[in-house]
């Protein structure tokens, strides 16, 4: 990371990292579907440790499920400070994301087939947090329409 993505006191601002979650999660979803996609979501972007000027970032995704056109997709960042080789777990975010036909409209994705006991978990997980997001959903508009 360099001193542009730094604010003056050497941390790498929060958005920059946000943007390299986005940017990844997007070409994991691609890969997965295919086609286009946009990003619809992002859930819990969690910093769990700074990163600083200098650290050589790893920002790795997967997609955990597909539902009919959306898709969650993990994201892992790790900073590697090269000097010492030390590699830290910094950030870890949920995205999702929903693949478009030609005209804009949402496709079809394939479904995604976990095969160890890690996908499953992050099929299962996913799962949960997409209930929570529609059960959430649900009771705002209730609200707002009471």
């Amino acid at each position: 990371m360099g001193v542009g993505d730094a604010n003056n006191s050497g941390n790498v601002h929060g958005g920059v990292i946000m943007y390299l979650c986005d940017e990844v999660a997007g070409i994991a979803a691609v890969r997965h579907s295919g086609g286009r996609v946009v990003t619809v979501a992002m859930d819990r972007m969690t910093f769990l440790h700074p990163v600083y000027v200098g650290h050589l970032l790893t920002v790795k995704a997967a997609v955990n499920a597909a539902w009919r056109s959306s898709m969650e997709v993990g994201v892992r960042v790790e900073a590697e400070n090269i000097r010492s080789g030390e590699v830290t777990h910094t950030s870890a975010a949920y995205l999702t994301m929903v693949a478009l036909d030609e005209e804009g409209r949402p496709t079809p994705v394939p479904p995604v087939a976990p095969e160890t006991p890690d996908e499953e978990r992050r099929a299962r997980e996913a799962q949960l947090r997409r209930d929570n997001r529609l059960a959430e959903r649900e009771r705002i508009e209730k609200g707002r329409a009471d």
